[in-house]
């Protein structure tokens, strides 16, 4: 009997479909050093271990992934590399209604940021983002650029603080500073607590409220949101993260909302996991999304 899994939707990145992928793998300037560069090329293989067939809902995922392939970024710092990363992302933006951009480490999410205004000529007033990050990423930018600080650089490109939904950010993971600069610029702000409190479901709906008046939309999934125990391979995750069950949750309803345009998948750093927990649960992401896009 035939197995109809995610690795039969990938198609030429020339063949129409409604959904691109772009390979961003990013990996200097990383707060704990590592390998996060090799994980689309591992996303890729795993794809043909998750099936297409949603057993709860009866229905079978159908839509094609046009594969763009990697940015040629090499071993680039990421002022370098970002240019290269918003040309390869805008491009599938301005060809699909939903592009996976599949990093690297979390310092892709501000070139996918600009990528949609470039895309959809939008002003960044017009953008907004959600995280489903442990950490607020709001680093000082004073030293250049890095993992830490996507959100800080996208402030200081323009990104109104109201424009930022941070959901998942967990205790003794950030600064007394950076709570306040949050707080006080806008952000909301959606901690572990308060999704145990209050459930994931309330989280998203929350999120997709607080960036509603924005045109399209950026969603970062930094996989350190995850406990640890349930995603080994995320540098930055921690024990006490959300369950791997919401996360699945909180990607499916998020890729269901219209103006979403363009999801991320960071931090994932495959050397770390000796299993290969960690890369089904990035494929099984992946399929999540799909399933919420076609409920579009």
């Amino acid at each position: 009997m035939s197995w109809p899994n995610l690795a039969d939707l990938i198609v030429d990145a020339q063949r129409d479909a409604p959904v691109g992928l772009v390979g961003a793998p990013l990996a200097s300037g990383s707060v704990t050093p590592g390998r996060c560069d090799l994980a689309p090329g591992h996303l890729r293989k795993t794809l043909r271990r998750i099936g297409r067939y949603d057993l709860e809902t009866g229905r079978e995922i159908a839509a094609r992934i046009a594969d763009h392939g990697d940015a040629p970024i090499g071993e680039m710092s990421i002022e370098e590399a970002t240019g290269l990363i918003r040309e390869a992302c805008a491009a599938s933006v301005n060809r699909h209604a939903l592009t996976f951009l599949i990093g690297g480490n979390n310092a892709v999410t501000r070139p996918g940021v600009l990528a949609l205004g470039d895309a959809l000529g939008l002003p960044l007033g017009r953008i907004g983002l959600i995280t489903l990050d442990a950490h607020f990423d709001l680093r000082s930018t004073a030293e250049g650029l890095g993992n830490g600080n996507p959100v800080r650089a996208l402030r200081e490109d323009g990104l109104p603080g109201r424009n930022i939904a941070q959901v998942g950010l967990a205790p003794f993971a950030n600064s007394a500073a950076m709570h306040r600069d949050a707080i006080e610029g806008g952000h909301l702000v959606v901690t572990t607590s308060d999704i145990r409190q209050r459930g994931i479901d309330e989280a998203v709906k929350r999120a997709i409220g607080h960036v509603a008046h924005c045109d399209a939309i950026l969603v970062d999934c930094d996989i350190d949101v995850v406990n640890r125990s349930q995603f080994p391979g995320a540098p930055g995750a921690r024990p006490g993260g959300i369950s791997v069950v919401d996360f699945f949750s909180a990607a499916r309803r998020l890729a269901a909302c219209p103006k979403v345009a363009v999801i991320d998948l960071s931090e994932w750093d495959p050397p770390l996991d000796s299993t290969d927990l960690s890369a089904l649960t990035a494929a099984r992401w992946l399929a999540e999304c799909l399933a919420g896009f076609e409920s579009r």
